[in-house]
């Protein structure tokens, strides 16, 4: 299957505290949280497009290769998602946050998998803790933890599936291309992703990486 892939580099990343765009900080091997995240894509045969968004005038801070297109950010992160999925142009594109570079390769290869035959699919893991509903500082509801699911990127989706999705989406509140799909009555499909992708957020996920 061929694919492109959004990532989404427009955030200001505020709870990391580092003064700059979190996803240009540069790891141990001196390569930014960017360039990891991005590095599977580069690597994959499969991959046709790599379109960053970011703000214009980080452009000459993105590292250099050839599949990579690069695009402004919008206000909000959908109208980032939305302005690199325009650029995209083969059968199904995926959504991806920079801040996430652990992302491994054999759950990437699953996602890809399951999207052809599902046409909307979201790599994450079923939580392992137990999961408490609350009103302000009071537990009204404690939930079956096997049913909940913790929604991570990339997210995977047939391309022209989900520009109907935001061709219908200015009512619509949602916080990640997932719940998009779903609130207009598409099923997603997921995968259980068992390795590390944790998103880079606060200022203690920088230490030691």
């Amino acid at each position: 299957m061929n694919y492109d892939v959004v990532i989404v580099a427009s955030g200001k990343g505020q709870r990391a505290a580092l003064g700059y765009n979190k996803v240009f900080y540069r790891m141990k091997d001196d390569k930014t949280v960017l360039e990891h995240a991005a590095s599977l894509f580069v690597k994959d045969e499969d991959c046709k497009k790599i379109v960053i968004v970011t703000n214009p005038e980080l452009f000459d801070e993105v590292f250099e290769n050839e599949k990579i297109t690069l695009t402004k950010g919008g206000k909000e992160r959908k109208d980032s998602v939305y302005e690199g999925l325009l650029r995209c142009e083969s059968e199904y594109v995926l959504i991806h946050d920079a801040a996430r570079p652990f992302l491994d390769e054999r759950a990437l290869q699953k996602l890809k998998e399951k999207v052809v035959t599902a046409r909307a699919a979201v790599l994450g893991k079923i939580a392992v803790d137990t999961v408490k509903i609350i009103e302000g500082d009071r537990i009204v509801k404690t939930i079956d933890r096997n049913k909940v699911f913790l929604a991570e990127t990339p997210q995977a989706f047939d391309r022209k599936l989900l520009l109907e999705c935001y061709s219908r989406c200015e009512d619509i509140e949602f916080t990640d291309d997932v719940s998009l799909a779903e609130s207009l009555g598409y099923e997603v499909s997921i995968v259980i992703d068992e390795y590390d992708n944790r998103k880079l957020t606060r200022q203690e996920d920088f230490e030691g990486i």
